[in-house]
């Protein structure tokens, strides 16, 4: 279990807006759980949008009118017999303050609303609907994330996120109706949580590494790629002729078990083998000394993979960071593992 302090600390690396003053008292608070946690944010987050202003998008609409506005439906009058009515169906663009991302924030905040949520910060959010009044909420199971971000919606990018994780990773719904906080955020989710609290915090905490999460091209002989998967690294830490490739890996179980004997899970220990053996081809021209590393988080299972092996004259090891202690601590560990 990640303490729900440890959470935010994550969330504050992989989106450092939580760095800012108008966050850093949630730091100092008290969370009952992770939905508790979220909510302090969003209610802090969408406070300070709400100062800026809300962003607003051309909203297409469609609907009988008695004065003619955008493009007339000739059909669709014909067919609704709107034209007893004296009234035309138009087809028009309206710039609204319902634009996607809003509806987001506000289907995220009413589930939260009937989520295990302290009750004061329940009445801000309360507070805070109002002025999402004329923005409509999605059906949470068909919200499309693939969203695109520019510099009129970055401030966004955080919040949505947020979101995200409580939409698809945190809350579920009971038989009854009622809502609760599942134990963990599911593997996929925090998983990339996971990933991309790593690489923020190399970035952030150690300015002296070049640190990254690039493509790795295959080393063919022909040049010749169809199909071939795109091999996209998740932390690579580099410092002069040294490069280390981590693989990060958010799992239930940080082994597999085959014949009652525990080992590490072969289709990782593929992926950084060929990661690593790839780059070092790419850079043989360059003194360059490449190794691997597959960074397990710590489940409550007896055995903790910390070995190193020796692989085709590269360095490959297994280890597990332990995110249920102290934040220190998780710094002491992660500064261990520096090149």
């Amino acid at each position: 279990m990640i303490p729900i302090q440890n959470i935010y600390y994550m969330l504050s690396y992989a989106f450092q807006v939580l760095n800012e003053q108008g966050y850093k008292s949630v730091a100092t608070e008290h969370f009952e759980n992770v939905a508790d946690l979220c909510a302090a944010i969003l209610i802090k987050g969408l406070s300070k949008q709400l100062k800026r202003g809300l962003m607003k998008d051309y909203i297409p609409k469609r609907e009988p009118l008695t004065a003619l506005r955008g493009k007339m439906e000739i059909s669709e009058t014909l067919k609704t017999n709107s034209i007893i009515k004296r009234q035309v169906v138009c087809s028009y663009d309206e710039f609204s303050e319902n634009a996607y991302m809003n509806r987001i924030i506000k289907t995220t905040m009413l589930r939260l609303m009937v989520a295990d949520v302290d009750k004061s910060r329940k009445k801000e959010m309360k507070k805070l609907l109002v002025f999402l009044g004329n923005v409509e909420p999605l059906p949470i199971y068909s919200i499309n994330w693939n969203l695109r971000y520019d510099r009129n919606n970055q401030t966004y990018r955080m919040l949505v996120s947020v979101c995200y994780l409580v939409l698809k990773g945190l809350l579920q719904t009971q038989s009854d109706g009622t809502t609760k906080l599942m134990d963990f955020l599911d593997e996929q989710r925090m998983h990339r949580l996971y990933e991309k609290f790593i690489l923020e915090y190399f970035r952030k905490e150690h300015p002296e590494l070049t640190v990254g999460a690039p493509q790795i091209p295959w080393q063919l002989d022909d040049d010749f790629s169809d199909m071939l998967p795109v091999m996209k690294s998740d932390i690579v830490l580099e410092k002069d002729d040294t490069i280390l490739i981590i693989d990060a890996k958010y799992y239930a179980h940080t082994t597999q078990q085959r014949f009652n004997k525990a080992t590490v899970h072969s289709a990782n220990l593929y992926q950084i083998f060929t990661y690593v053996k790839n780059k070092q081809e790419e850079l043989k021209d360059r003194q360059v000394t490449v190794s691997g590393m597959l960074l397990y988080a710590k489940t409550d299972e007896q055995i903790v993979p910390d070995n190193t092996y020796q692989m085709s004259g590269n360095q490959i090891s297994v280890k597990t960071l332990d995110l249920n202690c102290g934040f220190d601590e998780i710094r002491e560990q992660l500064d261990k593992l520096m090149i």
